[in-house]
């Protein structure tokens, strides 16, 4: 059977060849990151079991793109991160997370590219135009508040993400003190 629900499907061999059940014919790695990039459904089956491996295959392409071409999109820090929610109480939390900042990043990346086609036309600039780093490093900021917020939903104790306030902390601890003092002050006034 070549496809199952509009998915192609690709067996892999325990010669680790890959093949395409829909074409008939043998693919590679790097046909399937082409296959993915083109936005065709596929899942890859063990030829032998049946058994669903697209995850560890989607994953060998993540980690031979990351190899071979030298720019990176999974920073040093990132993958830490990543690493250590393996085993955490939040493990469960994080794939639903990625996968709604990854849509939220590609939905996001669509508009500014319309706008930008809107803007500039057909012209050479608005097809060299590339999408200014400060905004892509604004969405991250937000994706990363947004991450925090909601693990300290699931875990009040989660230390919260750095305020950005020009004061020191210890002067601003003060000054709450100093209003939190005036309040109470207030409210004995009130009662006496």
């Amino acid at each position: 059977m070549a496809k199952s629900e509009g998915q192609i499907v690709i067996k892999k061999y325990a010669n680790r060849r890959l093949y395409n059940t829909g074409t008939s014919t043998y693919v590679t790695l790097d046909d399937l990151a082409v296959m993915v990039k083109r936005g065709e459904d596929f899942v890859v089956q063990d030829a032998k079991s049946g058994e669903d491996i697209t995850h560890s295959v989607l994953t060998q392409i993540i980690f031979e793109q990351e190899s071979k071409t030298g720019n990176t999109l999974l920073p040093i820090s990132f993958l830490r991160q990543l690493i250590s929610f393996y085993g955490d109480q939040m493990q469960m939390v994080v794939p639903s997370y990625l996968e709604h900042s990854m849509q939220a990043f590609t939905d996001q990346q669509a508009q500014m590219r319309e706008q930008i086609n809107k803007a500039f036309g057909d012209t050479p600039l608005g097809k060299n135009l590339q999408v200014p780093l400060q905004l892509v490093e604004e969405q991250v900021r937000r994706n990363t508040e947004m991450f925090h917020q909601a693990m300290q939903m699931f875990s009040p104790f989660m230390a919260a993400p750095p305020a950005k306030d020009t004061k020191k902390p210890e002067a601003k601890d003060i000054d709450e003190l100093k209003e939190q003092l005036r309040a109470l002050q207030t409210k004995l006034d009130n009662l006496g």
